[in-house]
């Protein structure tokens, strides 16, 4: 059996997040890599703050690494601190995806693709466009998948315990958004997506039957809010669906070569202890 030898000509890049020990994007990556048989590895930071998290940014502008991916809570500060954007990462003004060359900061997002991703694999029959969409969070990942799902054609609804953060959001991205009270939110709604790393306050029962119900949480696959949704007969779609879906672009941007074949879901759920 081959082994994944890395040199010291090896490629690096690496995730960017705090908490970040959670994430599967290191294995995920680093199979890929080893499937390959691409010398590089792919590394989890943890910048303890914003002013870590720029000095991550000046070692990759020093060439010390290719690329990152970033989870929160820094995604709008990776935006802020790149030379140029593309237009995924310009309509949310937050980034999941740097990349470094020759000192210049490239920012990109594929949070929206694997949102997008995730839908069509688990729910391929679900409407967006024109239809009300159910957004429970107003960080970097719901920023991102409303951005998505207003170039699909939703109609988005933003329910956030922080107004003033959803309002910022909602400013953001133009008439497409609406903050609203979950009560009001969920009237008519034909997804409803959690964006929040807990489980949110939503009554469940205020829900319509064959509404979708989305999570971008995936440890553990079956979380709270999934479990209740299924309880009540309503289709589901799991955090893991999208993180695949984001990956295959990650990957391209950081090493500049396309991932190959690999089965990652059956990786995952048995990295994960779990079956689907």
């Amino acid at each position: 059996m081959s082994r994944h030898r890395i040199t010291g000509a090896a490629l690096v890049a690496g995730i960017a997040g705090n908490p970040v020990a959670h994430s599967l994007s290191p294995v995920i990556h680093n199979a890929w890599l080893a499937a390959g048989d691409i010398d590089g590895v792919y590394a989890p930071f943890a910048p303890a703050d914003a002013a870590g998290f720029e000095a991550l940014v000046a070692a990759g502008r020093a060439g010390l690494i290719l690329g990152l991916n970033v989870t929160a809570p820094f995604k709008e500060q990776a935006f802020a601190l790149a030379d140029q954007a593309t237009p995924a990462a310009r309509l949310t003004a937050s980034a999941n995806i740097l990349t470094f060359d020759a000192g210049r900061v490239s920012a990109d997002s594929s949070d929206g693709i694997g949102l997008m991703l995730g839908l069509k694999e688990q729910a391929p029959d679900l409407t967006l466009a024109g239809r009300p969409v159910v957004m429970l969070g107003a960080g970097g990942a719901a920023r991102a998948g409303s951005g998505a799902l207003i170039e699909a054609g939703a109609e988005v609804r933003i329910v956030n315990r922080s107004r003033d953060r959803a309002e910022a959001l909602a400013a953001d991205l133009g008439p497409s958004v609406r903050v609203m009270p979950a009560s009001e939110a969920l009237d008519g709604a034909v997804l409803v997506i959690n964006a929040l790393s807990i489980q949110p306050d939503l009554d469940f029962d205020a829900v319509a039957p064959g509404t979708v119900m989305m999570d971008m949480t995936y440890k553990p696959l079956a979380t709270p809010f999934l479990t209740a949704a299924r309880a009540r007969g309503l289709p589901t779609v799991d955090g893991l669906a999208m993180l695949i879906g984001q990956a295959a672009p990650s990957f391209q941007a950081l090493f500049r070569r396309p991932p190959p074949p690999l089965d990652l879901r059956a990786l995952l759920t048995a990295h994960l202890g779990e079956v689907t």
